[in-house]
């Protein structure tokens, strides 16, 4: 009799003390399905709180000592009671932060203020307004990092069917493969028009050029890539149904283009005769001054292995494809920005191709997701509705 009085006791004490604590303002932050942090009642440390199928768990003493619910328990069971759940405490100055700012005033001075369903909301201590920093995303449901996250998944080579398993899985999205795939072509040409006016400025003296078969649409056609040899910068793509010299000759207008004032002095291609005309008539008059190196093989001193090499990336995320759907889709482009900005090289000591070829775009580890921000917010890149 005596015990069951002590552990009424006990829990009447902890549900006060729960109380005591959102009271205070300490509110529960969700972190996940069940999961959330609950601000200590006396010290500025949080304790995870989940629920799972063997009940509720806190990472407290009281909990991992009696194995009872605790109070931080008891708060995240009253919070969820509410009917209007009061928000979660704002957090630390984000002022440090690149790139968050207040989408009003345009102030630094803001602090993070819980959730706006799934994203992260802010509040501006200078105009007062609560805000999400979702600039060139209104319309998007999701985050902006789950939509770099699919876009980087899908050209390391997993399939839009396992990307939408994998968000399923860690992330509890119920996101379609073809919505996976309508962000990669969205964003792949939003970024893919403003890489193009970036201008390299360390390319080397030896240009390589191959073309190689790919499918599109069930048919066989021609996917001619240049690359730079000293950077291992690819200059340009293009696709053909014939191997004839205005095919070849595309093929280079496109890698001069993107080599800007640069011009090679040697360029290595294969045997096919159409470069050699296709050659003379680009890149004359200083076509004297360029030395063609043609014929090469796979075993020859000078050869094509670095395009090789990116035409055996190139087959491999096709197998993953089972082909292409039409020719003029934007997943050859994103496979060359992969290759330039986002993929580390293990020739280039772990660098990108674009920071060998001094391209002046400083990237952070998020590298898919600074290149969304500084395309979208370069407006006069954005593609225009027909």
């Amino acid at each position: 009799m005596i015990k069951k009085t002590r552990k009424k006791s006990r829990k009447k004490s902890r549900i006060e003390r729960a109380q005591l604590i959102l009271k205070a303002g300490k509110y529960p932050i969700k972190v996940g399905k069940d999961a959330y942090y609950v601000p200590s009642q006396s010290r500025k440390d949080k304790y995870f709180v989940m629920k799972n199928q063997d009940g509720w768990s806190c990472g407290c003493l009281d909990f991992l000592h009696r194995h009872t619910l605790c109070k931080h328990i008891y708060a995240v069971i009253l919070w969820k009671s509410q009917e209007n759940k009061p928000l979660q405490e704002p957090e630390k100055d984000v002022e440090q932060e690149e790139g968050v700012y207040c989408k009003f005033c345009k102030s630094v001075n803001i602090i993070k203020y819980g959730k706006s369903g799934r994203r992260q909301a802010y509040w501006c201590k200078d105009c007062n307004r609560k805000f999400v920093n979702n600039e060139h995303y209104e319309k998007m449901k999701y985050d902006s990092k789950i939509i770099a996250l699919t876009l980087d998944l899908y050209f390391k080579g997993i399939s839009l069917r396992k990307i939408a398993d994998h968000l399923k899985q860690f992330y509890e999205l119920n996101i379609r493969h073809v919505t996976v795939y309508n962000w990669i072509v969205k964003y792949i040409g939003i970024i893919d028009a403003y890489v193009k006016t970036l201008e390299p400025q360390e390319l080397s003296d030896v240009w390589h050029i191959d073309e190689m078969k790919i499918k599109f649409a069930g048919d066989w056609n021609w996917l001619w890539n240049a690359m730079d040899e000293g950077t291992r910068y690819q200059l340009s793509e293009y696709i053909s149904k014939e191997k004839y010299i205005e095919d070849a000759r595309k093929a280079f207008q496109k890698a001069k283009n993107n080599g800007r004032h640069h011009r090679p002095k040697y360029i290595i291609t294969d045997g096919l005769p159409s470069y050699i005309r296709a050659i003379k008539k680009e890149f004359a008059p200083s076509v004297t001054r360029i030395k063609h190196i043609h014929n090469v093989g796979i075993k020859d001193q000078v050869n094509n292995n670095v395009l090789e090499r990116l035409h055996g990336t190139v087959r491999e995320r096709n197998k993953v494809q089972r082909g292409l759907k039409k020719v003029d889709t934007q997943i050859i482009n994103g496979q060359r920005i992969y290759y330039n900005f986002i993929r580390p090289h293990q020739a280039l000591g772990g660098a990108t191709p674009s920071q060998v070829a001094g391209v002046d775009l400083p990237l952070g580890n998020n590298k898919w997701l600074e290149l969304m921000k500084k395309s979208l917010s370069d407006k006069t890149n954005l593609p225009t509705k027909n």
